[in-house]
């Protein structure tokens, strides 16, 4: 099946706003993500549906197909893939890898991205901490962490994944130490949102405003849970 650019970028963004949630996906948190009208979505959602790629309802939003989602979930392994390779061997910022990715993921081969894999060692998450869908194309486990906005003073976290959209925000958090892996000390948590945290082995803390740190998706450690 031959699909556009454009038809692949939304059925990747529908995958996307799918993780997390049960519920249907709204025309307007489609043309939220992609940054275009409500009528430029209906229109395309029309299309997917004929497509058989979305299962459409009205005034309740859409749902991807099996079909579709195992488009989506090729469109996300490239680009994950493409992002863990431009940081690891092309000396890219993680802050830098996104557009990037996002301008390659519809145009390498089944040989390339095989390549890419091998080269990496069949990563399994990117450098966000996004999972990679496998070669197989099974979705990823989902993954339980929360933003660290729901966690409360004096709890040790362990983040999980930052959100890959904004540069300035990535280089922000990379320059603070606040990376997938790191431990963090929520320091205080202000009533207006603002959260304040410190990551393993620095002692200054960093203040991150609501904006900031819902891109930030944290876990308790796994010994402070058993």
């Amino acid at each position: 099946m031959m699909l556009s650019d454009v038809m692949e970028d939304y059925l990747k963004v529908i995958y996307q706003l799918q993780q997390g949630t049960d519920a249907r996906i709204k025309t307007s948190a489609i043309a939220e993500e992609l940054d275009v009208t409500s009528p430029t979505v209906t229109s395309m959602l029309e299309k997917l549906e004929e497509r058989g790629l979305i299962d459409r309802e009205k005034y309740r939003g859409v749902t991807l197909t099996d079909e579709g989602e195992t488009v989506a979930l090729e469109v996300v392994r490239h680009h994950r893939l493409l992002e863990s390779y431009l940081t690891e061997h092309l000396d890219y910022d993680w802050s830098e890898v996104h557009e990037e990715a996002d301008r390659l993921e519809h145009h390498i081969s089944e040989d390339f991205e095989a390549r890419v894999a091998a080269a990496l060692e069949e990563p399994t998450v990117d450098p966000h901490g996004s999972p990679i869908p496998g070669a197989d194309l099974e979705p990823p486990e989902r993954r339980e962490g929360e933003s660290v906005t729901e966690f409360e003073e004096g709890e040790v976290v362990v983040v999980e994944e930052v959100a890959d959209r904004d540069p300035e925000i990535l280089s922000y958090l990379a320059e603070h130490g606040i990376e997938p892996g790191v431990e963090l000390e929520i320091v205080e948590v202000a009533p207006f949102g603002m959260v304040t945290a410190r990551s393993s082995g620095r002692e200054d803390a960093v203040s991150l405003p609501e904006s900031v740190a819902h891109h930030v998706r944290v876990a308790r450690p796994i010994d402070a849970e058993q």
